[in-house]
């Protein structure tokens, strides 16, 4: 079913914005991606407006993330210290493609955005045919942008979708970072996946780190690049400043 004809069915009423989270490689201590995390203009937050969304509005909603994603990324000059943007998308509101991708093509034209610093990530929140997943992201990678596989460990497809296709970045679920400083069980979880993704050569990023302690257990497992609120928090109309955690927690060993 062609792009084209969705657009029959419900818009999306609600004013949108982005807030926008870093992510960052603390090895370099630069940021590597800034994800896109929507919001409404009335202050509402993402559970509120995803609340909102249904099988009818729901191909107009993920066109609105993306196009509003991109112009206010390129209204903040976001890649121009090489950072990328991420944007989250619904598999199931995407019929076809290349069809469906017109929009997204247009704004970063109009906006002079590089296509080559677009990443799309999806979270499964809901029964994706596998097949339909895995024809958008060969499609989205042969036409030159990154793809990313979030909330890895949580979601409906996990090893399945990953036999099959190896996206550059896989985003492991906060609930195996959570507290992994004092958990042993998640601890060995975690260091067998890495594994797993390195030999894959797949880019990892652990996010949801909210404490010095997660933070330090997964730099010295190897981890680089990592999200959440202990680094910097989201922030609407402008890109977070980063807290670059590893040098203060250096100084406090010293001291």
């Amino acid at each position: 079913m062609a792009c084209n004809g969705c657009q029959d069915g419900a818009g999306f009423d609600l004013p949108i914005t982005m807030a926008f989270q870093p992510i960052v490689d603390v090895r370099t201590q630069t940021v590597f991606a800034y994800e896109a995390l929507v919001r409404g203009q009335d202050g509402r937050g993402a559970g509120d407006v995803l609340a909102e969304v249904s099988p009818e509005n729901r191909y107009a909603f993920d066109q609105q993330c993306r196009t509003t994603a991109i112009e206010e990324a390129a209204g903040l000059n976001l890649a121009a210290d090489g950072a990328s943007l991420s944007i989250n998308f619904l598999p199931n509101a995407v019929y076809e493609p290349k069809a469906c991708i017109r929009l997204t093509l247009a704004a970063a034209m109009r906006t002079g955005f590089p296509l080559n610093r677009i990443i799309f990530e999806f979270t499964e929140d809901e029964a994706v045919d596998p097949h339909h997943l895995l024809n958008i992201l060969r499609t989205y990678r042969s036409m030159g942008f990154r793809t990313a596989i979030d909330d890895f460990g949580a979601g409906y497809a996990g090893l399945g979708v990953l036999s099959l296709f190896q996206p550059d970045i896989v985003k492991l679920d906060m609930g195996l970072i959570r507290d992994i400083d004092r958990d042993k069980v998640k601890r060995t979880i975690v260091g067998h996946t890495l594994a797993m993704l390195r030999d894959l050569e797949i880019d990892v990023v652990c996010e949801g780190i909210e404490t010095v302690a997660e933070h330090d257990v997964l730099r010295d497992m190897g981890v680089n690049l990592m999200q959440g609120y202990l680094l910097a928090r989201p922030e609407t109309a402008a890109l977070p400043s980063v807290s670059w955690v590893r040098a203060a927690a250096d100084e406090a060993r010293r001291a």
